[in-house]
């Protein structure tokens, strides 16, 4: 017999779910059938699959202990690789890191390692999961940013966190701010919009203003807002640069780099929109190797659930090191 206690991070999850996970081995239709026979109990009872768990409840299976190993197949630590990371907040809930550029938020093929896999690494190492415990709740990152761009990335660690995390990147509650070096001099803050459409066969996206026209089906509408933080300030007017703070008012793939490129101020040192003369320059002078896109400042929104007491609360990831030195460099004040 296997007893399991729920914990904060599976709460709020339905029981059937929960063991698909964890008997993944298993057919649904086994789970269902072992429920109804009582095999499988909750809190020492025959009960519905759909229930949703709460804290501290006990899940019993009465299975053999063969039967269970062929049932189960537990997560491997060397599946998740440890890696210094830059955390910038953890609770029981929630895990905020601040991604270098250059690494992948998610997998892209399954050979590649993520942050998702660097995040449950650390997770393992400090003990905030265990193999046992990933077979029902997997910690996962809740918002993707573009391999060279840096900045925060949030973790939902339990099935609440998860959940509540998810649901606010997808309804857009979640404030959104990023950081950017762009080509040009922009005075005033603005917000722009337009029509996105991606081509799916090179992975980039094209801008128009309006959505009227004979391609218009496919488009989506985007909402961008930016203000200047930042001039060159040493009277060189070769090459005018901004430091700008850019607002996701939506959030579409590529938005702030396409957007601010087909308004003549595309992001410094970026491969697919920008200005390749320019980012020859900056990349004989600094090294640059990518996109200066740093996702800088979060702002929860109010809500009232288990993330409640992160309503209206801020988080600033500071700008990374190459992304300081060209600021410096240029005379950026």
């Amino acid at each position: 017999m296997k007893e399991i206690i729920v914990t904060s991070l599976e709460e709020g999850q339905r029981l059937d779910r929960i063991l698909q996970r964890y008997l993944s081995q298993a057919s649904s239709g086994f789970v269902y059938k072992m429920l109804r026979k009582k095999n499988i109990t909750l809190n020492g009872k025959k009960t519905d699959a759909a229930v949703k768990l709460k804290q501290g409840d006990v899940i019993r299976l009465f299975f053999s202990d063969e039967t269970l190993e062929k049932l189960t197949e537990p997560a491997k630590e060397t599946d998740y690789p440890e890696t210094d990371l830059d955390i910038l907040y953890e609770d029981e809930h929630v895990l905020l890191i601040n991604k270098i550029a250059g690494m992948l938020s998610q997998k892209a093929s399954p050979s590649d390692v993520s942050l998702n896999e660097y995040a449950v690494g650390y997770l393992l190492a400090s003990g905030a999961v265990t193999p046992d415990s990933l077979r029902t709740v997997r910690p996962s990152v809740c918002n993707r940013l573009d391999r060279n761009t840096s900045g925060i990335v949030a973790v939902g660690k339990s099935s609440a966190g998860l959940r509540e995390l998810s649901a606010m990147f997808r309804d857009r509650t979640i404030h959104k701010y990023y950081q950017t070096l762009v080509a040009g001099r922009i005075d005033q803050e603005a917000e722009i919009d337009g029509w996105l459409y991606k081509d799916e066969k090179n992975n980039t996206v094209r801008i128009v203003e309006s959505a009227d026209g004979p391609d218009r089906d496919g488009g989506h509408r985007i909402v961008t807002r930016y203000r200047p933080l930042a001039h060159r300030s040493d009277g060189d007017d070769r090459h005018e640069l901004t430091l700008l703070e850019v607002e996701l008012v939506t959030g579409r793939s590529h938005q702030i780099r396409a957007h601010l490129s087909s308004i003549g101020h595309a992001v410094i040192g970026d491969p697919k929109y920008g200005n390749s003369r320019r980012n020859d320059y900056f990349r004989r002078e600094y090294g640059l190797k990518g996109q200066l896109l740093h996702a800088g400042r979060i702002i929860f929104p109010k809500t009232d659930g288990t993330l409640a007491y992160l309503s209206g609360r801020e988080f600033i990831a500071p700008l990374p090191g190459p992304f300081r030195n060209i600021v410096k460099g240029e005379h950026l004040s």
